[in-house]
């Protein structure tokens, strides 16, 4: 201390010299040598190093070293050492930013050459003008009843006459309109004016929600302000707007402010309104084309900022009929448009099992199809009963269908226990079994059937992978030859041989060709479920309808959905692509020409988010409008990890749960029933799971005595199916007679085992349907 009072340092040990100054001291002033420069502080390290053979001279070098990591490092390890291992760590990074160049160009020369494994390129193969014209159509045919808008780069001059949108109510003076876009995003609403319902039960009837009211209609820009992902719409949330605008919320309604904001369901009521807005003025047509061609670049054409199909030439030009005439449900013949038929359809392919039977239970309990009046009584004048169509592909979805399939498929059908109840005179109006044949079908699309055998081996192609499938491999002759051989060498050479030949065709019968129907998750029928991908689009722009996927449930009455004349499919859980497990499409649309030739440039590829490029490339996402997935699919964000934080009624943090609850939640299904399964959602999609049976205890259709031969044909098949060791056995199942006791059931039943048993309930008789509407036989 007295060496410092006098103006003298102390004496610092040799060993102290190479230390670091402690890190309070380098803030206040840094080494010389390390001084970051005033421009690069924040990345950049500057050293000073000595001129050999200049005196007082050194070389500055500012090194790409942020000066927090280097004071660190050589406060830790010293200077030398710490100066390594950085230098060692530039050296990587270095090598790293090498390593990503080098790999960054393979990708772009693979690209060039027409790659998209890296760089995705667009699938657009139509003109501007062409896809004007595709907005045009749907626009006039009251495809578009929305006020969400068109994109500007389609660009359309005048805004397009809609006849599904009422007009705009205010009046703008001229003087206080914007300056005229060169390109217009509005259509101009020209239909009836709109009311929208409180839909409510009302006393004494209570216990049941009503039915929709026919002819209504879903304002869907409603539900996307109310249930879109992108606005950070929780699907709890969601589901409570769906059932309090619906009226599901039957006598247990506790909100007790207005709700006017949450009303979506509507009717159409008077004549079409005149529009008080004036159509975007296009007094200069010459104006309008200099102005929007000198907008994008005059020397690129009239498709200036559309990205073309790499190595593609446009199509020819597209040519519509007239657009549709829209008519409101209040002026129709009848209750039903012929323009617009209401029929779900399914694709489904092998043994008809408890999976496609619990969707056409789903049908009957929750759409409005008179089962409720006497069978003989006169169709209705107010209700538009809608039908199902089950589209059943008799063989290997690479099959061909032989001379005798049709016959062969409803044998087979009348003798299986799950299929045979719909066969009843009851419900031949409203369940109709289709056999579907794929060259048929085809060819039944007239933007397909001229061109599409030029694509035969690509016809099995999900999201560009082509699984090439040999004709001589689908065809049923094989088959047979195969299992003739096996016979054969039963007799010639005993036991051993007739074994391994056996084991040879049941190996082939399960593979990926001959495969029909997925029965466990590694024996999955890839190739079925890549054909129902084209077939649910072949189906909808055939006939018209609603597609849904085989794992789907109906929860409530689609009626004002049918009102609602846009396509529409839903979203990919948390990514912005399209999942059409459900698929609404017009018959005959201008956008249904315009995917199926798409498709047709893009070697048939109709996967989901394939799709979404084909609409995303041409800008007409709007077209087929992207549900949110609350409606169809609840549970999926859930199982993605989303929305735990406020999951919906009930909550799933895995598909299978539906099958097989946790007991910490098993509670749940056998106290809340039916009513408390997603209330509001309109389906339930479970994803595949086919291999997983509904009700394991009680594993065969249980639809009372009209239907009880079916039923001791499936508990014979369990009983031969447990002796022979491939199913379990439950005790009652091998008592003579069949005789139940509660306790050999399942203590805590599981939300598919309540699902299935409600529906067998409404058919035996038990109980009325959702919506309190008691089946007449």
């Amino acid at each position: 201390m007295s060496g410092l009072l006098n103006g003298h340092s102390p004496k610092r040990h040799k060993s102290q010299r190479s230390l670091p100054l402690p890190a309070y001291a380098l803030n206040e002033k840094p080494f010389s040598y390390g001084r970051p420069s005033s421009s690069l502080s924040s990345f950049f390290t500057t050293f000073y190093i000595p001129l050999p053979g200049i005196q007082g001279r050194r070389l500055r070098l500012p090194l790409p070293i942020p000066p927090r990591a280097y004071y660190a490092s050589t406060s830790q390890f010293g200077r030398r050492r710490g100066c390594a291992i950085l230098a060692l760590a530039v050296v990587g990074v270095l090598w790293l930013i090498v390593s990503l160049t080098r790999r960054v160009r393979i990708a772009e020369q693979q690209w060039s050459q027409g790659s998209s494994s890296f760089f995705p390129t667009s699938t657009l193969v139509f003109e501007r003008e062409d896809l004007q014209k595709i907005w045009q159509w749907e626009i006039g045919s009251g495809h578009y009843p929305s006020n969400r808008k068109i994109p500007e780069e389609i660009g359309l001059r005048k805004e397009p006459i809609n006849p599904a949108l009422p007009p705009r109510k205010k009046t703008i003076p001229s003087r206080f309109r914007p300056p005229p876009k060169l390109s217009t995003t509005d259509t101009r609403g020209a239909g009836s004016k709109r009311v929208y319902l409180d839909i409510q039960s009302h006393p004494p009837n209570v216990s049941y929600p009503p039915r929709p009211v026919p002819g209504s209609v879903a304002d869907l820009d409603v539900v996307m302000d109310n249930c879109d992902f992108n606005r950070n719409k929780y699907v709890r949330d969601c589901l409570e707007v769906l059932r309090i605008g619906g009226g599901l919320d039957n006598g247990n309604r506790l909100r007790r402010g207005n709700v006017d904001e949450w009303k979506y369901i509507y009717m159409e009521h008077g004549e079409p309104l005149n529009n008080t807005v004036d159509a975007t003025p296009d007094a200069q047509p010459n104006r309008w084309a200099a102005e929007f061609a000198r907008d994008r670049s005059s020397s690129e054409g009239p498709n200036a900022g559309l990205t073309k199909k790499r190595g593609a030439e446009w199509e020819p030009p597209l040519h519509f009929p007239e657009p549709l005439e829209y008519r409101r449900s209040e002026i129709l013949d009848g209750p039903c448009d012929p323009e617009h038929p209401r029929m779900y359809h399914m694709f489904w392919t092998g043994p008809f099992t408890d999976k496609p039977y619990l969707a056409l239970l789903s049908f009957l309990f929750t759409q409005n199809l008179g089962l409720h009046q006497e069978s003989d009584a006169p169709p209705s004048t107010t209700v538009c009963r809608p039908q199902f169509w089950m589209w059943i592909n008799p063989g290997p979805a690479a099959a061909v269908p032989n001379p005798n399939a049709r016959r062969q498929m409803f044998d087979q059908l009348k003798s299986n226990p799950w299929a045979s109840p719909f066969l009843h005179p009851r419900f031949k109006e409203v369940i109709l079994f289709k056999m579907w044949n794929t060259t048929e079908q085809l060819d039944g699309v007239p933007e397909l059937k001229d061109d599409w055998r030029e694509y035969e081996d690509a016809l099995f192609n999900s999201g560009g992978h082509i699984i090439s499938v040999k004709k001589e491999s689908s065809s049923s002759t094989e088959s047979e030859e195969t299992t003739s051989e096996a016979e054969v060498a039963t007799e010639q050479t005993g036991a051993e041989t007739a074994l391994a030949a056996s084991a040879t065709v049941k190996s082939e019968k399960d593979d990926m060709v001959n495969r029909m129907g997925s029965k466990s998750s590694s024996s999955y029928d890839r190739l079925s479920v890549i054909l129902s991908d084209l077939a649910r689009f072949v189906l909808c722009h055939r006939f018209g309808g609603i597609y849904l996927d085989a794992d789907t449930i109906l929860l409530r009455d689609w009626e004002e959905l049918w009102g609602w004349k846009g396509a529409f499919a839903y979203r990919w859980s948390r990514l912005e692509n399209y999942n059409t497990a459900v698929l609404h499409m017009n018959k005959g649309s201008a956008l249904g020409s315009f995917l199926f030739r798409t498709a047709l440039r893009n070697k048939l590829d109709f996967h989901p988010m394939t799709v979404t490029e084909y609409t995303k490339d041409a800008y007409l996402e709007g077209l087929l409008l992207r549900l949110p997935d609350a409606l169809f699919d609840s549970a999926w964000l859930n199982t993605e990890y989303y929305q735990r934080d406020r999951p919906p009624q009930p909550y799933f943090a895995s598909f299978e749960e539906f099958f097989e609850a946790p007991s910490t939640n098993n509670a749940g299904p056998a106290a809340l029933g039916f009513e408390g399964f997603f209330r509001g959602a309109y389906s339930y999609h479970f994803h595949n799971f086919w291999w997983k049976p509904f009700d394991p205890a009680r594993n065969w259709p249980d639809l009372g005595e009209r239907f009880a031969k079916g039923e001791r044909q499936a508990k014979d098949e369990l009983y031969e199916a447990a002796l022979a060791g491939d199913e379990p056995v439950t005790l009652y199942q091998l008592e003579e007679g069949w005789k139940e006791v509660v306790s050999d059931d399942k203590r805590d039943l599981d939300w598919s085992v309540v699902l299935k048993r409600t529906f067998e309930a409404f058919i035996r008789g038990e109980r009325p349907n959702m919506y309190g509407e008691w089946l007449q036989w």
